[in-house]
């Protein structure tokens, strides 16, 4: 099969810009980096489903900090060794997951309140600690359809933010004919970045939504994706990325085209087996085995 990673992506606070990457190390918790801190309201983390401007929320990494920008504020750094995390965990939900994290400092919290228009904090992750493991209900499905491909797969995914799964996967094909839809209607194209990728695959062989059908990626024999559930799709997708506006395109066009009994779907979760210090790169050629 001719099939490649075009693309490699982590978004280090959810919701928040993202960023590109050559390479990525990766594991059982997906991407490097990718996911590690959350905004926090009370008790309830926000995502750009309720607000939108949390895409101009700009990311880059050094080798000691987490850098934030956005319109009209100051550079925020973060550092990545938890020098100014609060001592204390406390109880953090995602959706149905409740979990131990630790809020950063003061001046972080700040930064994100006022942009933002109310009262927040910003919360990193321990992912051992944290110990949030992926649902075990469409792993234990994935492995009773293809147990042959099991061995790697046992024990618990820990993850961190992201809504449920460690690695999300798009394949560009799908892209495509989504925007041959769009541009028929009269609409614009969408970039990629709508859909909140880690890794974007291309290749001849691999047509428009076949991942679908695709029970396992593989990158030679050191990196595995199990591919284990459908992407359901929110609102997200229809905000600009750019400018942090929602709109109402391509969320009609793919609910009346990609609309499942689980909801509207596009791109698929994924759980790792990679070896220690595996390095996933732009460019890798990707195997695939089918479901059937």
């Amino acid at each position: 099969m001719s099939l490649s990673v075009r693309s490699l992506h982590i978004y280090p606070v959810k919701s928040c810009a993202g960023i590109d990457l050559d390479a990525s190390a990766i594991d059982g918790a997906g991407l490097a980096h990718d996911r590690r801190w959350l905004v926090v309201a009370g008790a309830r983390f926000l995502t750009q489903r309720q607000v939108p401007t949390m895409a101009l929320v700009r990311t880059a990494l050094t080798a000691t900090h987490l850098q934030l920008r956005a319109p009209g504020m100051p550079l925020l750094e973060v550092p990545l060794d938890g020098s100014e995390l609060a001592a204390v965990e406390e109880p953090v939900t995602v959706w149905r997951d409740t979990f131990p994290a630790r809020s950063e400092s003061a001046a972080a919290a700040r930064w994100f309140s006022d942009f933002l228009g109310h009262p927040c904090r910003l919360y990193k992750i321990d992912i051992q600690a944290a110990g949030r493991a992926v649902s075990p209900d469409w792993i234990g499905r994935w492995r009773g359809e293809h147990g042959d491909l099991a061995a790697g797969f046992d024990g618990n995914h820990f993850f961190g933010f992201a809504d449920g799964y460690p690695v999300l996967i798009v394949n560009q094909a799908s892209l495509d004919e989504l925007n041959q839809r769009l541009r028929a209607k009269g609409r614009d194209p969408i970039p990629m970045d709508r859909f909140r990728p880690n890794i974007v695959l291309d290749g001849d062989d691999l047509g428009a939504y076949e991942e679908d059908h695709i029970a396992l990626f593989a990158r030679g024999d050191d990196i595995r994706l199990a591919v284990v559930k459908p992407c359901t799709r929110c609102s997200i997708p229809d905000v600009d990325q750019a400018t942090g506006r929602q709109g109402d395109e391509p969320g009609l066009t793919l609910t009346a085209t990609r609309s499942m009994d689980m909801g509207v779907v596009f791109g698929q979760n994924a759980i790792v087996d990679a070896r220690p210090g595996a390095i996933l790169r732009v460019g890798d050629q990707i195997s695939a085995e089918w479901k059937f």
